[in-house]
């Protein structure tokens, strides 16, 4: 079978009556055409073009399928017309519910940048929150969530995993020493969550192979663990996309494997269909090796 990409290379000698030429038009080198020419040919059993002293000409086979070539290349050109008005006119408010530091390392990296280009009508605003808001009820149009998604009303699509370790500033270290073992984490202070993200799985963790544990400090954010940490106030569970990123934090433990979780980019399947939603979600799952390194570091 062949690559029907390969009829642009046929479609560019034909009218150019040379590979060098036809290059040129497509923006690429006289190889890179002979080249898809050649694997053309080779897909369909057949020779298509012949080199005369004055260019190239097509054979009786390659006239016969260059109307075909020609109708799947306005059949092409119309789609990208369409995909082209679809982007621009596709407008309004694609809201997104992450954590904080999640928003902040996308606000610095060019994806953001990338998808207004595409879309120029549509607008992302983000609702953060390290608590997992619901999509069914309106809260949010997508989510970037990483853990456990029992909602069956959502659907989504893996991005990423999400490691966590443990971290503490040097100057704890320099005052209490570091656990060489989850076995001593109970020796130490730590800075945790407070009740409202008592179903955290960092809490949940803390509480079963620490029970004892001193909690000296209590947030409800990860950003806040991080800057309590960095404080040198204890010890912190932290995602290490953020502990490593942090020169004033050192990851003493971990990663922490009852901690892994994956990331997910979550929608209901009603606002699946929708052309906002629909755009982000799909340029999201299309990038996601651009998106991969800014969830997990």
């Amino acid at each position: 079978m062949f690559d029907w990409n390969d009829l642009k290379y046929l479609l560019a000698v034909a009218r150019h009556q040379s590979t060098t030429a036809a290059g040129r038009a497509l923006q690429v080198n006289q190889s890179t055409v002979q080249r898809r020419l050649a694997e053309l040919e080779r897909g369909l059993g057949q020779a298509l073009v012949v080199r005369h002293p004055s260019g190239y000409r097509l054979t009786a086979y390659g006239e016969q399928l260059l109307p075909l070539a020609q109708d799947v290349e306005r059949a092409a050109l119309a789609l990208a017309r369409h995909v082209e008005t679809f982007q621009r006119d596709v407008s309004g408010v694609v809201r997104v519910t992450c954590p904080e530091p999640l928003m902040l390392r996308l606000s610095r990296s060019t994806l953001l940048e990338r998808f207004r280009a595409r879309y120029p009508g549509l607008e992302v605003a983000f609702v953060m929150s390290d608590k997992y808001l619901d999509l069914a009820q309106g809260d949010a149009d997508m989510a970037l969530r990483s853990g456990d998604t029992e909602d069956n009303a959502l659907i989504g699509r893996k991005v990423g995993d999400s490691l966590w370790a443990v971290y503490a500033s040097p100057k704890y270290i320099a005052r209490r020493g570091e656990p060489d073992s989850v076995q001593e984490l109970v020796q130490h202070d730590w800075v945790g969550f407070d009740e409202s993200m008592a179903q955290h799985r960092a809490s949940a963790w803390l509480q079963h192979v620490a029970p004892a544990a001193r909690v000296v400090a209590r947030n409800d954010s990860v950003l806040g663990l991080v800057y309590s940490a960095k404080a040198g106030m204890g010890l912190a569970a932290l995602p290490t996309a953020l502990g490593d990123a942090e020169p004033d934090l050192v990851r003493v433990l971990g990663p922490i494997p009852e901690l892994a979780r994956i990331w997910r980019v979550l929608t209901t399947a009603e606002l699946r269909h929708t052309p906002r939603v629909a755009a982000l979600f799909d340029f999201l799952v299309d990038e996601v090796d651009a998106l991969r390194p800014i969830i997990t570091g």
